[in-house]
């Protein structure tokens, strides 16, 4: 019988085979059950869901054709019937024809009846490393593309703006009012664009002066700032750890960095400051054991800025790093694109989680 006709012979377990199965039913893990010939006999809820497939449909099909790289899971349960394995453990990543790649961590156990039970849990760890690398190549593209487009722009704009002087100073006596409008419309526009280029810039020129810094001094500095300028409607609770160790760093660096993220949260709370109930926390921890641009760490600090705001809008949640994207009419766009930057430059990296009525930034910074 070839592979086909047991794929068309093969038909979802009944009732009384389920029955079986029910404490498998609860698992949070997908359970896939692989009869002798390779097909698939049994699947919970959870690998259902994880496949998007009913067990309807994977009862028909070999656990090889599941997957573009199925042999993989085949060659998985050859090894677990011929060595009688209690359990043999893999990391797999699966691939889905026009979809996502599944990394999953993969249990496969050896039954008495030549079935093999396959247990398939997410890796997290290996999806956030490959999200992590994905984004630190986009920000190393973003910040060439930047550099070499502000050096690009800032030379003409020089020229334009000393035309429009070099004009102004030749306009004729009896015009001079209603021309020189023009003019310095030119030239206040080339001042606007010239601030824009040297914020842009303004990380790659700075030095990086190093030091010792205490995080909970910048998040007093930065504290201060903002509650200057919102003193009414909007609180910032502090929940630090003391423990944590001062680490050499920039300090006018990392201020600039927290508070280009508070002022934003800030800005963001306008209707809850507006209705007195506006929070934003600043909570302080160590986190162990944490990779950072593919480099294991023992300890890190783990700073989270916390708003009771109304999230980041669906549309730009996944790119709100890049330059010149805002989510605030009049927004430059470059405060979180500047944060970022910095951060990076401490070998850190920034996290951002939000929904209505709270948004999670994580700035993950090495620790000595």
């Amino acid at each position: 019988m070839n592979e086909h006709d047991a794929s068309a012979q093969s038909s979802p377990p009944s009732a009384p085979q389920l029955a079986r199965f029910s404490g498998l039913e609860l698992l949070a893990s997908s359970v896939l059950l692989v009869d002798p010939d390779d097909h698939v006999r049994y699947a919970n809820p959870a690998a259902e869901n994880m496949l998007d497939a009913s067990l309807k449909w994977l009862s028909r099909q070999s656990i090889a054709s599941l997957f573009t790289n199925g042999d993989e899971l085949a060659a998985l349960c050859d090894q677990t019937r011929a060595h009688q394995y209690a359990d043999l453990r893999q990391d797999l990543a699966l691939e889905r024809p026009g979809r996502e790649t599944l990394h999953v961590h993969s249990i496969a156990s050896a039954l008495d009846n030549g079935e093999v039970l396959i247990e398939l849990r997410e890796n997290v760890q290996q999806l956030k490393l490959d999200r992590e690398e994905r984004f630190l190549d986009q920000s190393q593209a973003n910040k060439e593309l930047i550099r070499n487009l502000a050096h690009e722009i800032k030379n003409p704009l020089g020229g334009i703006r000393g035309a429009a002087q070099l004009l102004e100073l030749e306009l004729p006596p009896l015009h001079l009012g209603e021309l020189k409008e023009y003019t310095q419309v030119i030239i206040k526009e080339a001042d606007r664009l010239q601030t824009l280029v040297d914020r842009l810039l303004a990380p790659h020129r700075k030095p990086h002066i190093v030091g010792d810094v205490n995080i909970h001094e910048v998040c007093e500095r930065v504290r201060s700032l903002v509650l200057a300028e919102f003193p009414n409607g909007l609180s910032i609770r502090r929940d630090y750890d003391a423990s944590i160790p001062e680490f050499r760093g920039d300090k006018e660096q990392l201020i600039q960095a927290v508070l280009n993220i508070v002022h934003n949260a800030a800005q963001a709370l306008a209707q809850r400051i507006a209705a007195g109930d506006a929070e934003i926390v600043l909570r302080t921890r160590v986190a162990r054991q944490v990779t950072l641009a593919k480099v294991r760490y023992g300890l890190a600090l783990d700073l989270h800025i916390i708003d009771n705001g109304p999230g980041i809008a669906p549309e730009i949640r996944d790119r709100i790093f890049y330059p010149l994207v805002s989510g605030r009419e009049g927004g430059s766009g470059l405060g979180l694109t500047l944060a970022q930057t910095f951060v990076q430059q401490h070998q850190g990296m920034i996290e951002c989680e939000s929904r209505p009525g709270l948004t999670d930034f994580r700035i993950l910074l090495p620790l000595p």
